[in-house]
């Protein structure tokens, strides 16, 4: 029977009210955002579905790029809520093409908003998010962007994107608590949201978030989680330690050097450089095998291989390298425990080579 004494867990003292504008500060000035910060109580899924929601109605035309089940997700909150969506969707597994944004626009109606995925943890891609908001600011469109894995493992800088709307979660590159998320909304954002149709009294209400802002940021709507908030504090503290370019050159290196092993290996990895996330490296599937045995194969070395998200017909396998994980150790044994199981599976692998090649971007 487990001790029923006190446990620091419990009893854990209420988030100072005061902390929550500092707290918005700092994510603030890892976006690189002057724009309002609002936090949200929940993982940064439900911080994604309150965007929609919150913009979603009868009137609103949305042009919605897909390149995973959460693009996907959100073209379906937009419908719900009564906006006419245009989705855009991508190769399975592979980022979407500069090309098929740019015609989708010239060929439509007006569009009021673009809403894009940065980095994939999906698949393991990088979406052309530079062109796409460069697209969308000629055409006077209010962008959203689910930056909640990118941020951290690419750099991102909201307003010299001129992104409206970005969402992030502290959980992958920053390696922080997944209950809490946080949202950057620009003047354009807050006058979209507030101009009609938004719902009230409702965990998706962004309006409801926007009285935070405009109450001077003291007490959060509801009944925070403590726990979630200091751990976002400690996470914070972390980032600023480390300093954000560092962690995102730390992410950079990672994903650098698991390229470099898997080819080493003869498993090249999916997508380019240039065209691939830093926060989880995708390799296709041989032929033949099943997932669930190389998966098993690497776990009973202790290492998590987990296939692609939303793929099919594509089979991928992904090599995570995402927050604490961005590390020598871990990128060598997610290398050396994949060519492993390539291996007992029967396939030649030469997995010195590929610890070699690892070792050596590390080097540099």
């Amino acid at each position: 029977m487990s001790d029923l004494g006190w446990n620091p867990l419990h009893g854990v003292p209420s988030y100072p009210a005061e902390r929550y504008a500092i707290l918005a500060d700092r994510i603030g000035g890892i976006l690189r955002s002057r724009s309002d910060i609002v936090l949200v109580q929940a993982e940064a899924v439900v911080a994604l579905e309150a965007v929609a929601a919150s913009l979603a109605r009868p009137g609103l035309s949305a042009l919605n790029i897909v390149t995973s089940p959460y693009g996907g997700w959100f073209g379906q909150w937009l419908r719900r809520g009564g906006a006419a969506v245009q989705d855009v969707v991508a190769e399975p597994g592979l980022p979407i093409e500069i090309e098929a944004v740019a015609r989708a626009l010239d060929a439509g109606p007006h569009i009021d908003v673009l809403a894009v995925v940065h980095a994939e943890s999906a698949n393991g891609i990088l979406n052309p998010l530079p062109e796409i908001l460069a697209l969308a600011r000629a055409r006077g469109i209010v962008t959203v962007v689910d930056a909640v894995a990118s941020v951290g493992g690419h750099r991102l800088d909201v307003d010299h994107l001129g992104i409206d709307i970005a969402v992030i979660g502290p959980q992958k590159a920053l390696g922080g608590p997944a209950g809490v998320s946080a949202l950057s909304l620009s003047a354009r954002a807050w006058d979209l949201i507030l101009s009609g149709g938004a719902p009230r009294d409702s965990i998706l209400s962004l309006a409801d978030l926007r009285t935070w802002v405009d109450g001077g940021r003291r007490a959060l709507p509801g009944t925070p989680a403590p726990l979630e908030f200091f751990a976002l504090e400690v996470a914070l503290d972390r980032i600023e330690a480390e300093g954000l370019e560092n962690v995102v050159a730390r992410h950079a290196l990672a994903a650098s050097a698991t390229r470099a092993g898997l080819t080493a290996l003869g498993a090249p990895a999916w997508v380019p450089a240039a065209k691939a996330s830093n926060l989880v490296t995708a390799v296709p599937m041989p032929a033949g095998l099943a997932p669930d045995a190389l998966i098993a194969a690497a776990g009973r070395l202790g290492v998590e291989v987990t296939e692609g998200v939303g793929t099919t017909p594509v089979r991928l396998m992904r090599l995570n390298h995402t927050g604490p994980r961005a590390s020598f150790q871990t990128v060598l044994s997610n290398v050396v425990a994949y060519g492993a199981a390539l291996s007992q599976a029967g396939h030649d692998c030469d997995i010195a080579a590929a610890a070699e090649a690892v070792c050596e971007v590390y080097s540099r």
